[in-house]
């Protein structure tokens, strides 16, 4: 028995919708590659084209599926999703067939949505009329439904809602989840907007838009954007002043020490976990070495030393400790981040030996002080452990014993 027509929609589930948004694209699409001024009409509808590059994949599939199983089940001719097929079947293949007709390469892609990228390209090198504004040409570059350009804006999204609140000074902004979010979203951004920027690159040729556009983006966004380069604009904006925020409290965090931005992603979770305990240690990974690792724990030790004193319990005495017990683990590194610790552990030395220090490590003027001369008890040792060992003491703790993990 042949089921009922309400049946056979039925069957096409979501695929009929899919199916008949396809037949109004195929429609509009094919009126612009048969208009006299086709190319101009293209360039007005990039995102036109590009929608029905992006489904056609799931289109084919769809359509094979739907026809086999029409076949098999013996659908009437004449029912309404027999109908739907049919139609999209044939304008298909006059889309096919007009692009076949537009397209000036000489070797010319098989699949119809690779032969609807390769023709927006080739209307993009053809460039904008005589007189064209380069908003206007912006606009036919940047299409908004680009994925590089969804990925930026996605990461966007996490910059801003992390980094627009306010903050008290010296609070993380974000907790462990954004941490995640924000390390997660760094290189999704990075890698979109390299692309987004390298594609204007690709169809201006005179570099007027880029150059324009990369002058409007030191802006502030003052409302939600809407075309594609305002969503450039805006993700471009946010991951500028993420990246700006992030270098800053690094390097609050961290000084002496410069993190490199690879590392980044890396410093983000632990630095929430030692909010919550300061034992919290620094994981080697494939970007940080175990010696690495250890340096930046003795980083982070020493500029917590010198702040100013927490509120609450705190224990100096188990600080030092965790500070020896990361400059052991930090003892093979070498290079211009070491020799900075070093240095300043030498500068605690010298001027705790004086008396001239505060209680905490070092006084706010620390950059003002002079360099430690040679010969200095602080140059009697070289190794980082054994700094910490000689800094302890000029603190005034017992000499007595050496410190352990």
């Amino acid at each position: 028995m042949v089921p009922p027509p309400d049946t056979l929609r039925a069957r096409l589930e979501d695929r009929a919708d899919l199916l008949e948004a396809t037949r109004l694209r195929y429609r509009a699409l094919e009126k612009l590659l048969r208009a006299f001024f086709w190319k101009d009409r293209v360039r007005a509808n990039l995102e036109l084209l590009r929608e029905v590059a992006l489904a056609q994949p799931e289109v084919d599939a769809t359509l094979e599926s739907v026809a086999r199983r029409a076949e098999a089940e013996g659908w009437p001719k004449d029912s309404a999703p027999m109908a739907l097929l049919s139609e999209v079947e044939r304008l298909r293949e006059a889309v096919a067939w007009e692009v076949e007709r537009r397209l000036i390469a000489k070797k010319k892609p098989e699949l119809l949505g690779d032969a609807l990228l390769k023709l927006e390209e080739e209307v993009l090198d053809a460039g904008p009329l005589l007189g064209r504004r380069l908003w206007a040409q912006a606009v036919e570059i940047l299409p908004r439904n680009l994925p590089e350009l969804r990925a930026a804006c996605v990461a966007a999204e996490v910059f801003e809602r992390v980094f627009k609140r306010p903050t008290q000074a010296g609070a993380l902004p974000f907790n462990a989840a954004e941490a995640d979010e924000v390390r997660r979203a760094l290189p999704v951004a990075e890698t979109a907007l390299e692309a987004l920027w390298a594609r204007l690159d690709r169809f201006d040729a005179t570099g007027r838009v880029r150059a324009f556009l990369e002058k409007r983006a030191r802006r502030a966004p003052v409302h939600p954007p809407r075309s594609g380069p305002e969503l450039l604009l805006h993700a471009d904006f946010w991951h500028g002043l993420a990246r700006a925020r992030l270098k800053a409290l690094l390097e609050e965090r961290l000084s002496p020490v410069v993190p490199r931005e690879q590392e980044w992603p890396e410093l983000l979770g632990w630095l929430v976990a030692r909010e919550v305990s300061a034992q919290a240690r620094l994981p080697a990974s494939e970007v940080l070495s175990e010696g690495r690792a250890g340096l930046l724990e003795v980083a982070a030790e020493l500029a917590a030393l010198s702040h100013v004193r927490p509120l609450g319990a705190w224990n100096e005495e188990a600080a030092w400790v965790r500070l020896w017990t990361a400059a052991q683990r930090a003892r093979a590194e070498t290079g211009p981040d070491l020799e900075r610790l070093r240095e300043s552990l030498r500068l605690f030395i010298r001027l705790r030996g004086q008396g001239q220090t505060p209680a905490r490590l070092f006084s706010e003027a620390q950059g003002q002080l002079p360099r430690l001369p040679s010969g200095h008890v602080g140059d009697e040792v070289d190794d980082l452990p054994g700094l910490v060992q000689r800094a302890r003491e000029a603190a005034g703790r017992p000499r007595a014993g050496r410190m352990s993990g």
